[in-house]
């Protein structure tokens, strides 16, 4: 085993763990959307969802250590990764390079992974706190899963929370997807515009997804 762990110890290892751990990560968000997209639908579909898989009382808790370690695993390669880069290059480069032209108020995705990951994380926490642990609003726990979701995401922090961290988390994976496929060796002129087009797009899904939960909450229960 030692030889694994020196493997994925060096930078190309890192970048490894980083893009497969992210690209896992991008399937449990499919997943997650699916399933939350069925408050669209409505308090009886949504409930049996919600019901049925907590009912799994067994899977559930090793999902979501398995999602505990992908998350991890990200962040602490992204953290390492990111500190190595950092040092490789001390000094930033004075002009850079591009064939987007130049704006003064959106940057690259790639330019601000590290702090639209900072943001992600600030979220997620958020989202553990208000849906998992209930610590904001214990009361919640008495609720169906249709409308402990309708209150939880009609306070204002968290509707606020919620539209920024997925914007974020949105403008992330559109960057994060692309970039783990390169790692990956999944590079090539003749495909690279579709798998940028698919990673734009997933990104904007996966904004506007996460994003209209609070916006519905507030706009169709009062």
């Amino acid at each position: 085993m030692s030889w694994v762990i020196k493997a994925f110890s060096s930078s190309i290892g890192k970048k490894l763990l980083l893009a497969i751990s992210g690209l896992a990560l991008c399937g449990f968000l499919v997943a997650h959307l699916a399933g939350n997209l069925l408050l669209y639908v409505g308090p009886e579909v949504y409930n049996k969802y919600a019901d049925a898989l907590h009912a799994q009382k067994i899977l559930l808790p090793i999902a979501e250590v398995g999602l505990l370690g992908l998350f991890v695993i990200h962040l602490a390669n992204a953290l390492r990764t990111n500190r190595e880069n950092r040092e490789a290059r001390p000094v930033g480069y004075e002009v850079r390079q591009s064939k987007q032209p130049p704006s003064a108020f959106l940057k690259p995705a790639s330019s601000v992974m590290y702090g639209t990951g900072i943001v992600v994380l600030l979220f997620l926490l958020l989202h553990l706190s208000d849906f998992r642990f209930e610590l904001r609003n214990p009361a919640v726990a008495e609720l169906t899963p249709f409308n402990k979701a309708q209150v939880l995401l009609r306070d204002p922090l968290t509707a606020i929370v919620y539209i920024i961290g997925s914007c974020s988390l949105g403008y992330h994976v559109s960057h994060g997807v692309q970039s783990a496929f390169q790692t990956l060796g999944v590079n090539h002129p003749k495909y690279n515009w579709l798998i940028g087009t698919v990673s734009k797009a997933f990104g904007l899904l996966v904004a506007l997804g996460f994003g209209s939960f609070p916006l519905w909450a507030w706009a169709f229960h009062s």
